[in-house]
């Protein structure tokens, strides 16, 4: 269970480090969005390589798109995780289905919530100025 509370932990990487890799991270995902594509997260962590060296699999990777998620869905745009997805299906990990879940979003139908979702980010990128 991701702890939606706090979106300013930064994982024994300090602040500007933390945060340099984080809005790096966001801008890419939000031009991935307008392009209306998905991310895997090797290719992810493979763009803010140069700031901080993470594994795809790593916890505090994915703890660093829960804090975006969580900011961006504060900002009324939308679970923009929703594009990272794995390489082996093209899909988002249980962990998106886990905070969507906390985030109010109903995941009785997981691929509907899913798709729902990554369409409503599309058209948010639209709006937004990467």
């Amino acid at each position: 269970m991701w702890r939606i509370d706090d979106t300013t932990a930064t994982y024994g990487h300090t602040p500007s480090l933390w945060n340099s890799a984080k809005e790096k991270l966001r801008a890419e995902l939000w031009r991935t969005a307008s392009a209306r594509r998905t991310i895997t997260h090797g290719e992810a962590v493979a763009f803010i390589r140069d700031l901080i060296v993470l594994d795809p699999h790593d916890h505090v990777f994915h703890e660093m798109l829960v804090q975006i998620s969580v900011e961006e869905d504060a900002n009324g745009r939308g679970m923009l995780s929703a594009i990272v997805v794995h390489l082996a299906d093209g899909q988002p990990g249980n962990g998106f289905f886990d905070l969507a879940g906390q985030l109010g979003r109903n995941i009785s139908d997981r691929l509907a919530c899913w798709v729902g979702e990554v369409n409503r980010l599309y058209e948010e990128a639209a709006h937004i100025a990467a």
